[in-house]
């Protein structure tokens, strides 16, 4: 049985926690709101980028001297997974879904005979893949930070085209989780490369009711005729590495909002906890100085009675 000194100690340490984890829902509310204004600020711009840019890739398909960002290498033998999650932790499970996407996607791919290679946006993802797939991640993992703007999204996707342009991989798929509330972010897939509009949303999950048709791919065309200056070629080669740096920031952007939505939510329960615990703690704390008042009452009686 826990002594009162230890009660009272266990109690102001679970209170002081409870300032901390309670501190911490706070900034998370704050930074949540302007990151999901940030989020929902970029979606427009991405989707009918990818809306414009799948018009066009459908207008040259077949052609000679299309972009290689679009048409690929032909192949799909080396696949380029890009994970991206945050840097820090106390987020709940968001950072861990993302990882469990990954692993499911890069060990499925593998069984299927293909070359797999890792780059991890977020210092969390890394650590937790160093654990399985160590051997795959690239040393060119960036750690993105706490502020990061366009400048941090346009270094990542200049990367991924100096890899395709070495010929280092064959398709990239970019995983990241797609805010909708403060407690639920959807697991999402999005290939880069070679082009194209259509997303995939990890097992269980279901598809943004909000966005309509983008949330399973954003149709390409609506049977209009276009005219296009300069050539479709040249609008391509200049737009599809402009796009990819958009969807990995539109993807950071994302994960911020979730991140921060996961923390409020994380603290927000760890908050809860403490103060069912302080109350459990307490109730103990009273009975034990109650049970300890009534022995020494019961010894000072005792040592009366035996004085007589």
């Amino acid at each position: 049985m826990a002594s009162l000194k230890d009660l009272r100690n266990r109690i102001n340490s679970v209170r002081s926690t409870r300032k901390i984890t309670s501190a911490m829902k706070m900034v998370a509310a704050a930074k949540l709101r302007r990151a999901q204004e940030k989020a929902e600020a970029a979606r427009p711009y991405a989707q009918r980028m990818q809306r414009m840019l799948g018009a066009l890739s459908e207008s040259v398909a077949g052609r000679p001297g299309v972009p290689k960002l679009l048409a690929g290498t032909g192949k799909d033998e080396t696949y380029l997974v890009v994970l991206c999650t945050a840097d820090r932790g106390l987020c709940g499970a968001f950072n861990s879904n993302l990882a469990r996407e990954a692993k499911r996607r890069i060990d499925a791919l593998i069984a299927e005979g293909k070359t797999v290679k890792v780059l991890c946006v977020g210092r969390k993802g890394r650590d937790q893949l160093k654990r399985t797939h160590a051997h795959l991640i690239l040393d060119a993992s960036l750690e993105i930070g706490r502020d990061f703007d366009y400048d941090t999204a346009r270094k990542v996707a200049d990367i991924i085209t100096e890899m395709f342009d070495d010929g280092e991989f064959d398709v990239c798929q970019l995983v990241y989780a797609r805010f909708r509330s403060a407690i639920k972010q959807i697991v999402t897939t999005m290939q880069l490369v070679p082009f194209s509009s259509a997303e995939e949303h990890a097992p269980g999950e279901e598809a943004p009711e909000e966005e309509g048709e983008a949330a399973g791919g954003v149709k390409p065309s609506t049977g209009g005729s276009y005219e296009f200056e300069p050539a479709e070629e040249q609008i391509l080669a200049d737009l599809l590495p402009r796009n990819m740096a958009v969807q990995v920031f539109r993807a950071l952007l994302e994960n911020n909002a979730g991140e921060q939505g996961a923390r409020m939510s994380a603290m927000d329960g760890a908050t809860r906890n403490a103060d069912e615990m302080i109350d459990d703690l307490t109730l103990t704390y009273n009975r034990t100085r109650q049970a300890v008042i009534t022995r020494e009452l019961n010894e000072i009686v005792s040592a009366a009675e035996s004085m007589r």
